[in-house]
């Protein structure tokens, strides 16, 4: 029986642990708070899962401490912004042959790092695991079949995380193209932003299908020039994530996105939100990255206009089909 533990009681951490807990592992869950840890030992509950009880398999805990060491797998599910403060503070205590699992999906501010990246930086030699793909926690939560993919340098630690997470619901693929599952995981969640504003807006379904297309166009062009492989962009980590998250209503990209579409600034659609909005994370780095690598990334520059110079998002859109006229490629 493996020893896992996770970093991380937010949606996503819980969905993991509980899809564990059904595999017959007993895992543990830090989270970043004492009294959120009591409350979830008592409650086993959390209020975006309506109707899903946490297992009892699961401990929560929140002294991040001794008790990582001998670990076989860590999980970290911590917002992006958050990923290297979390490693750097667990790093005394883990052992060299523990598996790191990434879930956050983002570009860290200022290095333009991904995740794993970030988490090689912090670490000595640990194998390191982006798990990524069209995953809402609250559809696992609720064991509803779900798809994604495990990426390391590491072929035998990118199987080992395959195995040990693949259930009856939740179908786990190996793709070794590490560069290309992560920015899919960063980028698609910008193109949520920019799906929230269309919707927010009023715009119809010719829009949103433009809107998803083109975008992925521009996740392909800036990964690829970063060493990113094509055809990752059209997988599950990548059009499968972006399709999913520009969709659907349990996104809080598309969600915040909504809000600021329907004309309240980025501040109050990230209070309404409450909790991470990973592409308001990565859309700075990914903004700096396209000027410093001279890539076109229209819909990408006209998201950064709203949030980070405070132009009108109908304003926006007007500047993208003011546009000079050109080739589809």
């Amino acid at each position: 029986m493996l020893d896992i533990a996770i970093i991380g009681a937010g949606t996503w951490g819980l969905a993991l642990a509980n899809l564990l807990s059904d595999k017959g592992y007993f895992p543990k869950v830090y989270a970043h708070f004492d009294y959120e840890a009591d409350r979830l030992n008592k409650t086993r509950a959390h209020p975006r899962f309506s109707g899903v009880r946490l297992s009892e398999n699961i401990s929560f805990l929140h002294e991040q401490d001794e008790s990582l060491k001998g670990l076989d797998i860590l999980v970290l599910a911590v917002p992006s912004p958050f990923v290297r403060e979390s490693v750097r503070s667990i790093a005394p205590y883990l052992d060299k042959s523990t598996v790191v699992v990434t879930v956050s999906k983002g570009l860290e501010d200022g290095t333009f790092l991904t995740m794993s990246e970030v988490i090689e930086q912090e670490l000595d030699g640990n194998p390191v695991v982006a798990l990524s793909g069209p995953t809402h926690a609250e559809e696992v939560a609720r064991r509803l079949p779900t798809l994604c993919v495990s990426s390391s340098k590491d072929v035998e630690a990118a199987k080992m995380v395959r195995d040990v997470f693949s259930s009856e619901y939740f179908r786990v693929y190996e793709n070794p193209d590490v560069k290309g599952v992560e920015l899919s995981g960063a980028l698609k969640n910008i193109i949520a932003l920019a799906s929230g504003i269309c919707d927010g807006l009023g715009y119809g379904d010719n829009a949103k299908a433009a809107l998803i297309t083109r975008g992925l166009n521009e996740m392909i062009r800036l990964g690829v020039s970063l060493g990113a492989k094509r055809d990752t962009f059209f997988g599950l980590a990548g059009l499968g994530d972006l399709v999913v998250t520009c969709s659907s209503s349990h996104s809080r990209n598309h969600e915040c996105g909504l809000y600021i579409g329907q004309g309240y600034s980025v501040s109050e659609a990230k209070a309404k939100v409450a909790m991470a909005v990973e592409g308001l994370n990565a859309l700075e780095a990914a903004y700096h990255l396209s000027k410093q690598k001279g890539i076109e990334m229209p819909i990408t520059h006209g998201v950064y206009d709203v949030v980070y110079k405070g132009v009108y998002p109908l304003d926006a859109v007007r500047a993208l089909f003011s546009r000079d006229l050109k080739s589809e490629d």
